[in-house]
């Protein structure tokens, strides 16, 4: 079980001694990206050359970009591009990038014979594991849910400690959810078989319960860093398959079973309620918390509702204190699974992005999108024309009210996709534009920090716009706007509170980032704070 660092993603507010912080200059970077003037002939014909060279290494890129541009001579030539990689992809059998250029083709209107369509779907049904087919082996009682359940064993070999050696074993749990020998666990428990900077001795079984003796091999279909999620496969047919459920039955209050080695106590049923069902501690979605008694070992083992079947996945637990623990919903795992298979040889799933910061936005007690309130200069995001102050509703005709919507929507999709995005813009007009996602980096804010002027990082990273106010000192700013919610507004800070900032740090072992201000803050009576505010590199809240 991971032992979760829960301050790790609530944001706060350190005073620190600035002889503790080793700090860097302040620093912008050499150039911030503008937009392109399409009215400018010599920057049109700029970007038709890098059109071109986007056409065969990233041709749904190209195919957006011409779109933009607004060319039809070059929006046909890409679009039968991105038609021929589609055919290309279904005589390959190539789920992952159908999907992207059978979407993007969508996006913008392409009509497909009802041949292709077939073919697509087809392939995309075909037999997802957990999805494709009914499940004619589901348990009929939790005795036989037991049988459904596997111990994974990392074994790594000989750790040496103190002049002594020791067996290096990384105990989990897991669920098979496909006849086939296809099984559930965490990331955390196989990361060493898939992370490249590990470079030590690794090898991956599974034990089955009143099999203790016997390991069986096991190798890593696709995975999940983010949500913690893997898709493993082995040689062997189960005695009984967990069915997929719907979280969305659940409530808070409902009992409800997980099952694990908790460790290493192969088959080890536990019970409890669902006590909280938005709980957020990933950077996407919402988890649950449940009371269930969970232990080091438990970690992607199922969460089981009356009806025997799996609403959870179980993740993380905080050991110091009884009944804090917390499982993914079923609901992402059923999303992610045509990614995670399509993946094919144990490949990542790499989340998509567009490059903004936001929130949901309320009307009273009505939630009617997600606003934007950053935009990273040169993303696809300010390319496709959205603004700060736009309002997301609705992205490839799903209606979008929350940030968590977004969120579920992009663990079905690929980077390297373009879709159709309707939205609000600040004037109360409905609009729409093509959105192309992009690699969601490792941590965002480092890409911010790179591409933006430090002053604007400081609304990402601590909810504060911040506008100049001094000629004579440029790093002299006042609030101009304080995010609800956000570090700046727990802090207590204010709109036209001045901020002058005097250095920063970056902390990557920690994947954090600090800045040293002087303030002056009204509710502080404009009393001179110095201060040492704290951001992590990674959020919910940007997408």
């Amino acid at each position: 079980m991971k032992n979760y660092k829960l301050l790790a993603f609530l944001p706060f507010c350190l005073f620190l001694q600035l002889f503790l912080i080793s700090c860097t200059s302040i620093k912008d970077p050499k150039e911030v990206p503008q937009l392109i003037d399409y009215t400018d002939d010599d920057v049109v014909a700029s970007e038709i050359e890098r059109i071109n060279k986007f056409k065969e290494v990233e041709p749904v890129k190209a195919f957006w970009r011409a779109i933009l541009l607004g060319r039809q001579d070059v929006i046909s030539d890409c679009q039968e591009i991105v038609y021929g990689k589609l055919e290309e992809a279904l005589e390959e059998k190539d789920y992952f990038s159908v999907n992207k250029y059978y979407l993007s083709l969508k996006s913008y209107g392409f009509e497909f014979s009802q041949e292709i369509l077939d073919k697509i779907n087809a392939l995309v049904y075909a037999d997802i594991p957990g999805l494709a087919q009914e499940n004619t082996m589901t348990p009929a009682s939790i005795e036989e849910c037991l049988k459904a359940t596997v111990t994974i064993w990392l074994d790594r070999g000989v750790k040496v400690e103190n002049g002594a050696g020791f067996a290096d074993i990384v105990i989990g749990s897991g669920f098979f959810i496909d006849p086939r020998g296809y099984l559930i666990t965490n990331y955390h428990v196989i990361e060493s078989m898939v992370d490249t900077s590990y470079e030590g001795f690794a090898r991956l079984f599974i034990k089955q319960i009143g099999d203790d003796d016997v390991k069986i091999p096991a190798k890593v279909i696709g995975y999940d860093s983010v949500l913690d999620l893997a898709l493993l496969k082995v040689e062997i047919t189960p005695e009984h398959v967990l069915s997929l459920g719907s979280s969305s039955d659940l409530q808070l209050g409902d009992k409800i079973s997980v099952i694990g080695a908790p460790l290493g106590l192969e088959g080890t049923l536990t019970s409890g309620v669902i006590s909280t069902v938005d709980r957020k501690l990933l950077t996407f979605g919402n988890v649950f918390q449940i009371d269930a008694a969970v232990n080091s070992g438990n970690s992607g083992g199922p969460l089981i509702d009356k009806d025997m079947k799996v609403q959870a996945i179980v993740f993380a637990g905080m050991l110091q204190y009884q009944g804090l623990n917390f499982a993914i919903p079923v609901e992402y795992l059923k999303q992610e699974l045509p990614v995670l298979y399509s993946n094919g040889q144990g490949g990542e799933l790499i989340h998509p992005w567009l490059g903004c910061y936001g929130h949901t936005k309320r009307n009273g007690n009505d939630r009617v999108g997600l606003e934007i309130q950053y935009i990273m200069p040169g993303s696809s995001a300010s390319f496709s024309g959205l603004k700060v102050n736009d309002v997301i509703t609705e992205i490839d005709g799903k209606s979008v009210k929350t940030l968590e919507d977004l969120q579920f929507l992009y663990m079905a999709y690929q980077y390297e996709t373009m879709l159709n995005c309707k939205y609000i813009d600040e004037n109360g007009d409905k609009k729409e534009a093509f959105i192309y996602l992009e690699k969601r980096p490792k941590y965002p804010f480092q890409k911010i920090y790179q591409s933006d002027f430090v002053y604007n990082t400081f609304l990402p990273a601590f909810g504060m716009k911040l506008i100049g106010v001094s000629s004579t000192n440029r790093n002299t700013y006042k609030i101009e706007r304080v995010i609800r919610g956000s570090l700046a507004d727990q802090s207590t800070f204010s709109e036209n509170d001045l901020v002058q900032i005097k250095d920063i740090h970056y902390d990557d072992e920690n994947g954090g980032f600090y800045a040293i201000i002087n303030t002056q803050r009204q509710k502080k009576g404009n009393l001179d704070l110095m201060m040492t505010l704290s951001s992590s590199y990674d959020s919910p809240y940007y997408f």
